[in-house]
């Protein structure tokens, strides 16, 4: 107990500024609207920060939900129109959703995979969309799981048209940037200016006509040259590519055995 006494007249000097701190502190509070409003304030933004966090949260975790259930309903709006308006676009046309698993982008023959397969009626040589354009043409399907070859693999020919007046051309991939492509086999006579809007020309069984491709960026014609040297910016950002619809076309087995019959 005397232990506890001297401790205490030791500190009392110090003991008792505390006491009068806190006692200030209590008669400002009580006494003054504004520190107290501002006490309040802190503590209040405090926890609407914290909820703002725990919201951000729960929605990062739903996102991946909602973008499957909006590929879903892309699919379906894209069937119904197909459906109601058989005159603009190929009735035999039919989509479904994926997602995208795996994909490269940095080398001369990328491709992606998909989770869809055999099991969910997938077939070689249909082909891959999403809402941005055109993505690339099934190459070989598994039970569940299908790889494809996209615009940016160099063994990916894709038939294409001038939107302005239907003039044809082939685009390839270069293999040097996934964000551009070149359009082959345009004569010289033909006027190419960039911006020029470029979509599939429906001159296969792959796409039906009029799916996005991209843009010119820009066109190179030298003296004596026969063709174009064009270059085409994608509307597909493949470094952001997740989800994508695979473009059924129900008569390909048949166009597919009647083109072989010619060989």
């Amino acid at each position: 107990m005397q232990n506890l006494l001297k401790i205490l007249l030791r500190y009392s000097n110090f003991l008792v500024f505390i006491a009068l701190e806190v006692a200030a502190f209590l008669l400002i509070y009580y006494n003054n609207a504004y520190p107290r409003s501002s006490i309040f304030s802190t503590a209040n933004d405090a926890v609407a920060w914290q909820e703002e966090q725990i919201t951000e949260l729960r929605s990062y975790f739903s996102l991946k939900s909602q973008n499957e259930q909006l590929a879903l309903e892309n699919a379906d709006l894209r069937n119904q129109i197909v459906s109601m308006d058989s005159v603009q676009i190929d009735g035999s046309f039919r989509y479904s959703s994926a997602k995208v698993v795996q994909m490269t982008t940095d080398q001369l023959h990328n491709y992606l995979t998909i989770n869809r397969g055999s099991h969910d009626g997938i077939q070689r040589g249909q082909g891959v969309r999403n809402e941005e354009g055109a993505v690339g043409i099934v190459r070989t399907v598994g039970p569940n799981y299908s790889v494809v070859l996209p615009l940016i693999n160099t063994h990916t020919n894709l038939s294409c048209r001038f939107l302005k007046n239907d003039y044809v051309g082939t685009l390839q991939w270069d293999g040097k940037d996934c964000r551009f492509a070149q359009l082959a086999d345009v004569a010289a006579h033909m006027v190419v200016n960039p911006g020029d809007t470029i979509v599939t020309s429906g001159l296969s069984p792959v796409f039906p006509e009029g799916i996005p491709v991209g843009i010119v960026e820009n066109s190179v014609l030298k003296t004596g040259d026969a063709y174009h040297t064009i270059r085409v910016r994608l509307y597909t950002n493949f470094k952001r590519l997740k989800y994508v619809e695979l473009v059924q076309n129900e008569h390909l087995q048949e166009l597919e055995e009647l083109q072989n019959g010619l060989d």
